[in-house]
């Protein structure tokens, strides 16, 4: 794949993740993904990327993530990112706050034959759990 390829995927994952479109992600996750660092019960593929987008999404429907640096490669691509939204449905067990979050995060993404096939990433969450309230 050439890096172009891969930045063109990426971006169909993240109009599908900011838009809602989770159906989308289907068209560039491989069925066998592995993702490095899954939420709790993720399963591998697009179907597990689905859940735990629509997961967050259920709980931050106004979910955006903006990408802010970016490096690839001929086969992975790399950036930081910054997550928000409002929380306004239940997260983790925990009810709605109404409260606008904003963190931050890194991915490192390998794709093959134009599509994700691995993922390693990790966000803040300690510190989105803490901009809610819902830890000290």
């Amino acid at each position: 794949m050439s890096r172009d390829e891969n930045l063109a995927a990426q971006n169909t994952i993240a109009e599908a993740v900011n838009s809602g479109k989770l159906e989308d992600l289907v068209k560039v996750v491989a069925t066998d993904s592995v993702d490095h660092d899954p939420a709790p019960g993720q399963v591998p593929g697009p179907a597990g990327f689905q859940a735990m987008f629509a997961d967050i999404r259920a709980a931050f429907p106004d979910l955006h993530v903006d990408v802010e640096h970016l490096v690839t490669t001929d086969d992975e691509l790399a950036f930081a990112y910054t997550i928000s939204g409002t929380h306004l449905g239940e997260l983790m067990g925990h009810s709605p706050t109404g409260k606008k979050v904003s963190y931050r995060g890194m991915q490192i993404s390998r794709f093959a034959d134009g599509k994700l096939v691995e993922r390693w990433g990790s966000s803040d969450e300690l510190g989105m759990l803490r901009q809610l309230d819902l830890i000290p």
